[in-house]
Order: C-alpha cells, then sequence, then structure tokens
C-alpha cells in the first residue's frame, strides 16, 4: 500500500520533480544513485569488471547484486512509510541508493569503492540541499528578538518552529510550515521560525535539544505572551522526543488551528467596529474591598 501511495504521489508531483534536476543538488544525487548501474551497463568498462554470473558476462547484474538491489528496495519502502513530502521520499531513494553504490562498488573493485566513497564524501561537504524559497508569512526571530516579539502583545498567538538547517526533517517540514503560514496567519495569531543552529542559546531558553540523538528537531511550540502552551513533539524526563508526525493534517488538528483562526478573524471585525476593549477588567468586588479599606482609616480617625 505504501508503495502504491509513494507511486501515485510521484506521478501526480512529476512536473515539480522535473523541475528539481535543474538544480546541481538533485542532479548530481540522481547521478550518483545510477553510479553503479551506468558502470555495469557502460560499454567500454563493464567488460573488466569481475562478475559471478555463469555466463561470464560481466555487462549484467548477477545474483548477488539483484540480492542487493532488492534489498535496497524493499528499505525504501520501509521508510518511506513514515515520509509526508514528496522531497523526503526523493531524498530516502537517494541516501540508501548511494549505501547501495558503496556496497556494490566495493564488492567488485577495492579501489572503485574508494572513489565512490571520496565522491560522497565531497558531494555531502559541498552540495547542501536546497532550501525552500516559496512564498511564507514567517517571521525569522534572532537570539536578540524572540522574546521582545513574543512578549510584545499578550493577545497575540505565536507559532514558532525551531530548526536547523543541517535537519533533512527541517528541511521537508519548511514548504509545510510555510503553507500553513499563508492559509492561516491574521492579525492575532502568527507563524514564526528560529535557527537554532546559529542562535544555541535560544534553544536552551525554551528547553529544546538540538542533538540529532534527541530527534526534537523540529519542534512546533504555541506562545501566548511568551508563555508557551503546548509543543510538538513531546519529550520524555530523559529529553527525547516521542515520535510524531509532521504533516498539515496533524498541526491543523493539534494546535486547534481552524477553531484560533476563525477567533481572531471574528475579534478582527469585531475591533472595527466597536472600541478595543482593554485587557484585565477590574473586578466589581474588588472594587468594593479596596473602598472598604479606605473607609476604616477615616473612621479611625474620627473616633
Amino acid at each position: 500500500m505504501s508503495l502504491i501511495r509513494g507511486l501515485v504521489s510521484t506521478i501526480y508531483h512529476l512536473p515539480k520533480i522535473y523541475k528539481w534536476f535543474y538544480r546541481p543538488y538533485y542532479l548530481l544525487s540522481l547521478l550518483m544513485t545510477l553510479a553503479f548501474p551506468l558502470v555495469r551497463r557502460c560499454p567500454g568498462l563493464c567488460e573488466h569488471l569481475p562478475s559471478q554470473r555463469e555466463d561470464n558476462n560481466s555487462c549484467a547484474f548477477d545474483w548477488r547484486e539483484v540480492e542487493i538491489l532488492m534489498f535496497l528496495s524493499a528499505i525504501v519502502m520501509m521508510k518511506n512509510r513514515r515520509a509526508i513530502t514528496v522531497e523526503q521520499h526523493i531524498g530516502n531513494l537517494f541516501l540508501f541508493s548511494k549505501v547501495a553504490n558503496v556496497v556494490l562498488f566495493f564488492r567488485v573493485d577495492l579501489r572503485l569503492g574508494l572513489l565512490y566513497l571520496a565522491l560522497c564524501v565531497v558531494f555531502l561537504i559541498t552540495c547542501k540541499p536546497p532550501i525552500h524559497m516559496g512564498p511564507e508569512y514567517i517571521t525569522y526571530f534572532s537570539d536578540s528578538t524572540i522574546d521582545e516579539e513574543l512578549q510584545r502583545d499578550g493577545r497575540e498567538t505565536w507559532i514558532v518552529e525551531f530548526y536547523a538547517n543541517w535537519s533533512p526533517e527541517c528541511q521537508s517540514f519548511a514548504p509545510i510550515f510555510a503553507d500553513l503560514s499563508l492559509n492561516y496567519s491574521c492579525l492575532g495569531l502568527k507563524f514564526g521560525k528560529v535557527d537554532i543552529g546559529q542562535h544555541g542559546a535560544v534553544a536552551e531558553r525554551y528547553n529544546v535539544n538540538p542533538s540529532p540523538l534527541c530527534k526534537q528537531l523540529p519542534s512546533l511550540l504555541l506562545l501566548q505572551g511568551g508563555r508557551e502552551l503546548m509543543r510538538r513533539p513531546l519529550v520524555d524526563k530523559k529529553g527525547r522526543a516521542s515520535g510524531w508526525s509532521f504533516t498539515e493534517e496533524n498541526i491543523i488538528r493539534e494546535f486547534n488551528l481552524n477553531e484560533l483562526f476563525q477567533k481572531y478573524k471574528k475579534l478582527n471585525k469585531g475591533e472595527k467596529s466597536e472600541e478595543p476593549k482593554p485587557i484585565l477588567q477590574e473586578d466589581p468586588e474588588e472594587e468594593e474591598q479596596e473602598e472598604e479599606e479606605e473607609e476604616e482609616p477615616e473612621s479611625k480617625k474620627d473616633k
């Protein structure tokens, strides 16, 4: 079922995927993913490669290579069951295909394995996945601006994402968070992001551990007046995050975005026609108590 869902999603997003390969990261990843099949099938090269086939055809896959490729397909399908976006599906395919290529090249020739492994290291250092550059209504915080901005108006509700550019999960979640900001941003409901890779002090203040072992990235916090109301994923006493799927449906349901959006839309309409009401209103009982306290010393003076 997950394979069918992945194929349908890939076919649906084919125009978008086609544009990705104009970017160096995706084009080079595709070439490195297909490196071993290309070498094994390339005339002039494949004749010099060893093979365990009974017919000694070194330009075709032997039984062990087919077994490794089938195992790769099974791993990719298992990992893609939890994938949310097409970027995650493609990223899992690229990642595990490179691991399979390393094994296949080392099995054929030690020199080819070392060469391919060196290319993978260079690619990892020099090529980073492209950052989401689409439209969004998101405020980017720094260490010096986040507290002031969140506490400026106690009536405003903020949904803040704590992320790091090196995290593949954060990169895959970026377009989802951008779409949510476009659909739900209004006068009282705002969206923000802070890169804790650059602003580590913010992560400490808001108890977000940037370590990959804790799996707390990305973290979404619902804040009002600088006070945390809820967060996802939840974190246990040992600092480990519980599993949570960052789908658009889960975020809308858990953070009650539809209710918050309708609430603030109504308040915004009311503010246009009526005078703004004060945030804190004095209790009439407290006013009576204050008046009684003022009368008591006056009566003592008369005595």
